[in-house]
């Protein structure tokens, strides 16, 4: 799972914040909570490894405040997660829609290459809805679902579809 290192680093890029900003910023822009024990252990990763810049602000009354900057290196790391989206999480609706959502920060082979990705990934998600209906044609409630998400399967093919000329614009 990729998005959340993603989320964190692409709200750092906006501007230094401290840890409860942070996860409230990313919270109120994107409707995905990080928790604690996600964005704490990621920011310590992201310390040390160069990518991120910590430093302590003191207050008279209160506890030192951990304030998190992006570096050049985070800026690369960045770019790297959102240039790459490996097949294995091409079908998670989440790593896909947090790379769409920042594909002006991708050139355009980058973003239709993650767009080919994604269609990979629903074309076998298609193959195995259509292997599920005929097992179970009989079965009204789970036909009903199975044609659900193979309607949605093909309108988000057609959407990629669109989007793939946009994406391959400089």
């Amino acid at each position: 799972m990729a998005y959340p290192e993603i989320l964190i680093l692409r709200h750092l890029s906006r501007r230094p914040a401290h840890g409860y900003e942070l996860r409230k910023r990313i919270e109120e822009t994107t409707g995905i909570v990080i928790n604690n024990n996600s964005l704490y252990p990621a920011l310590k990763r992201f310390v040390e490894a160069g990518a991120v810049r910590m430093t302590v602000e003191q207050h008279e009354s209160k506890p030192p405040r951990h304030v998190y900057e992006l570096t050049d290196v985070g800026r690369e790391l960045l770019h790297d997660l959102l240039s790459e989206l490996p097949v294995a999480q091409a079908g998670d609706d989440l790593e896909f829609l947090t790379r769409l959502g920042q594909f002006a920060f991708l050139d355009p082979d980058e973003r239709v290459t993650i767009l080919d990705v994604r269609a990979t990934a629903l074309s076998a998600r298609r193959d195995r809805l259509a292997a599920l209906a005929e097992r179970a044609p009989d079965e009204f409630w789970g036909s009903a679902v199975i044609a659900r998400l193979r309607a949605q399967t093909e309108a988000e093919l057609h959407w990629l579809d669109e989007l793939g000329d946009q994406a391959a614009r400089p």
